[in-house]
């Protein structure tokens, strides 16, 4: 494809400070007035007008090296000429601060292309960066970026006949189509000026140009058969020019129409000068309160914020560049502009517009304000005897309003205080004088812990409700958990627990700092504990979980709290709802047992007897025996404490589990163990990091899952267990792949198997002195 080299007839770039940038934008339309420079410099060149930050001669005159213009006064003698650059190539026609635009004049480089173009295409190549001008660093420079919208774009113009022009910006390498046009001329006759003058499309096109890129193509290619056509041979050109510049009359002296000879065409266009608008910016070095600004102008930074264009503020026009140069608009001089048809007072960068004395209604529309018929005497009086007496009213019914509000506001606290079961809650918390004072907080202390419940203290929630982090004022840190759903069965569950916990102080139960039942639904402070559930890191982690030793620690600590609630504490307990989502973790991974909202009391006379009650708990955790006996037990905590020590051997969620067969964990879990197949089930990285206490803890486990709660151990019974076994496995160096063991193993009986196991190998017997030692650990 032939290259064919264009002039930059739309290229600039201004030295030092300032750098002007042929622009493909829409341009300013009509003039402005003309704008004052700085004192004692010249504004005038000829009929041109140098406005600041332009300026001629002295530097100080100027914004920078960049913006000082030449007066050339000897080229053309009487006609000075105002030139952009030292060559003299642009010539300056117009200054436009507030657009921010240039109009510069420059001989025409124009290169006759058709004898290039075919079917196939040519392209044109140039830079809007070129032009031959200076380009020094100063203080100032211009920088190629967008400018505003005006009623006189640049043009792109094709002169010649069947030929299609497409401006083609240059983006990362890539070209993009920016716009186009296409030319057509007569088949059958010679083009005449005639035809161009008749109609606007034949013989040349022109599109505006909207888009900024410095580089650009310009491809061309012949339409119909190329050279057989008639017109073939007249002239193709390409430039670009000012939109009010460019005419039918113009094109026909570019194509040569009516003249002699192409001789006088080009000496003709060597004397044409095309006036092409260009942009410019200033480029602050240093600090931007030293770039010059009027008070009154607002000033719009891009690029790094090094670059910046002014205008002045709405209500006052001039120069925004200059020290005040932003001078008020008197709007009030030219009513029929400024909209106001009714007496027009001037204001510093606005006016108000109102009705006359005696008149009144809208001074914004004609014949707006018609004459009071109101007796203003009579409306003044009123309004200096009425006006105190309404204020007055006003506050006194804004003082009552705020009473009304704090009066119920606290009625309405009292009734969900009670609705709450608060004065059964401090007769529960009474037994202890200790806490039973800071047990109950008021509903202010934790809107100020939570600030005011703010979003970013949220640190999750569901359909029952939301859990805040928040800081009390004794710089407690706790988690606030508020409840959505207003049921009075999870109310009697919110004061059971709250009953519960008031009494228990264990190192591995959540501790509870206190609740609010001045809220329709009531809220609970816990400690915060801050590195999720057991349930998470099992589940939701790494491939690679808690380490084997870490998992038997945190067994041996839940089996320690359960434990304690079931024999350590004055009336025993029964949790109900044992899984791994109720044991919290913090950054040490220490367990602590939560969520007790399920939990009963277990009368002294009836421990270890079964407790009716209604259905709780979750499946997969849950006794069998509930399910023929419709009670729980604190043989049910065992059961669902074996379960989770399946899920700590398996890292298997025993609520989604199903096998091959469609067995759950636990039925699965056993059936394994009866074959001394458990590898297949066990998780791998126990394997690895475990060693013989393995089969221990899963011996242990199956005796908690025992069918029959009679055939299960206790809770201290499993502790023990897991304490020997724990202090075995800090001690003894483990076996990864251990000898197989004989083991002696009774019958578990389940609905859909038998399995065999025992405690021969964990559990152990011990005395009245040992066992009344064990339980002095546990913290009161």
């Amino acid at each position: 494809m032939a290259q064919i080299a264009v002039p930059s007839s739309a290229v600039a770039a201004m030295a030092a400070a300032a750098v002007l940038i042929t622009t493909l934008i829409s341009a300013a339309g009509a003039g402005a007035p003309a704008l004052a420079g700085r004192p004692g410099c010249d504004t005038r060149c000829g009929d041109v007008t140098v406005s600041f930050p332009f300026g001629i001669g002295r530097p100080a005159c100027s914004a920078g090296p960049g913006f000082n213009l030449t007066c050339d006064n000897t080229t053309r003698p009487g006609q000075p000429r105002l030139l952009l650059d030292e060559r003299g190539i642009f010539e300056v026609s117009d200054i436009l601060p507030e657009e921010r635009l240039v109009s510069v004049l420059r001989p025409p480089i124009f290169g006759d292309a058709a004898r290039n173009i075919s079917t196939s295409g040519a392209v044109m190549r140039g830079s809007w960066g070129g032009g031959g001008l200076r380009d020094d660093l100063g203080q100032y420079s211009m920088a190629i970026l967008p400018g505003p919208g005006a009623a006189s774009p640049n043009l792109l113009v094709v002169t010649g006949c069947n030929v299609q022009a497409t401006l083609l910006t240059r983006a990362r390498g890539k070209a993009n189509v920016a716009t186009g046009c296409t030319t057509y001329c007569p088949l059958d006759a010679p083009l005449s000026a005639q035809d161009v003058d008749d109609d606007p499309q034949v013989g040349y096109c022109s599109v505006p140009i909207t888009t900024h890129q410095t580089y650009y193509d310009v491809e061309l290619k012949r339409l119909g058969n190329g050279s057989a056509t008639i017109n073939h041979n007249v002239p193709v050109y390409v430039l670009i020019a000012r939109g009010d510049w460019f005419s039918p009359e113009v094109a026909i002296v570019v194509m040569n129409l009516g003249k002699p000879g192409p001789k006088q065409q080009e000496d003709h266009l060597n004397l044409m000068e095309i006036p092409v608008f260009m942009e410019w910016k200033i480029f602050v070095y240093g600090s931007r309160h030293d770039a010059p600004v009027s008070a009154n102008a607002d000033c719009t930074m891009e690029g790094q914020g090094d670059l910046y264009w002014c205008h002045c503020k709405p209500g006052y026009e001039g120069n925004p560049y200059l020290d005040g140069g932003c001078q008020d608009i008197n709007e009030c001089l030219n009513p029929g502009w400024n909209g106001c048809f009714g007496e027009c007072t001037n204001r510093e960068g606005y006016f108000d517009c109102g009705c006359q004395r005696g008149f009144e209604g809208n001074a914004n529309v004609p014949y707006g304000c018609v004459r009071t018929k109101k007796n203003t005497g009579l409306i003044i009086g009123l309004s200096v005897s009425v006006v105190p007496c309404v204020m007055f009213l006003v506050l006194g019914g804004i003082f009552m309003i705020r009473k009304v509000k704090n009066y119920r506001a606290k009625k309405l606290k009292q009734k969900f205080f009670n609705q709450n079961r608060g004065q059964l809650l401090q007769q529960l918390v009474s037994q202890r004088s200790d806490i039973g004072e800071r047990m109950i907080i008021p509903l202010k202390d934790l809107e100020k812990a939570t600030n005011n419940f703010d979003e970013t203290r949220k640190l999750g929630g569901g359909g029952h409700g939301t859990v805040y982090k928040g800081i009390l004022s004794d710089l407690h840190v706790v988690a606030i958990k508020k409840s959505n759903i207003v049921v009075q069965r999870e109310i009697d569950e919110f004061i059971n627990e709250v009953a519960i916990l008031s009494h228990i102080n264990h190192r591995n139960v959540v501790k509870l700092h206190g609740c609010c039942l001045e809220t329709e639904v009531p809220m609970l402070a816990y400690e915060f504990i801050s590195n999720g559930t057991l349930c998470e890191h099992l589940h939701h982690g790494s491939p690679r979980a808690i380490p084997w030793g870490d998992r038997l620690r945190i067994a041996n600590e839940v089996g320690k709290a359960i434990a304690y609630l079931h024999s350590a504490v004055s009336i025993p307990i029964i949790h109900r709802d044992i899984k791994s989502s109720n044991i919290l973790l913090d950054d040490a991974l220490t367990a602590k047992v939560s969520d007790f909202g399920a939990s009963r009391y277990i009368p002294i006379d009836e421990v270890g007897a079964a407790t009716t009650t209604a259905v709780q708990g979750t499946i997969g955790y849950l006794d069998p025996m509930y399910y023929y006996t419709r009670r729980l037990s604190e043989k049910s905590d065992v059961y669902s404490f074996g379960v989770l020590l399946v899920e700590l051997l398996t890292r298997k969620m025993p609520v989604k589990y199903r096998s091959s067969k469609g067995d759950g964990l636990v039925v699965e879990f056993a059936e394994l163990l009866e074959q001394d197949n458990l590898v297949f089930i066990l998780d791998p990285q126990i394997v690895e990091e475990g060693g013989a206490e393995i089969k221990d803890v899963s011996a242990l486990a199956a005796s908690c899952i025992q069918l029959k709660g009679e055939e299960r151990p206790t809770m201290r019974q499993v502790e023990m267990a897991l304490e020997g076994l724990q202090s075995t496995n800090d001690h003894a160096p483990h076996d990864l792949q251990p000898e197989r063991n004989d083991y002696s193993y009774t019958t578990i009986s389940y609905p859909s198997t038998k399995i065999s196991t025992s405690l021969g190998d964990v559990s152990r017997q011990y005395s009245q002195e040992e066992e009344f030692s064990l339980s002095a650990r546990y913290p009161r």
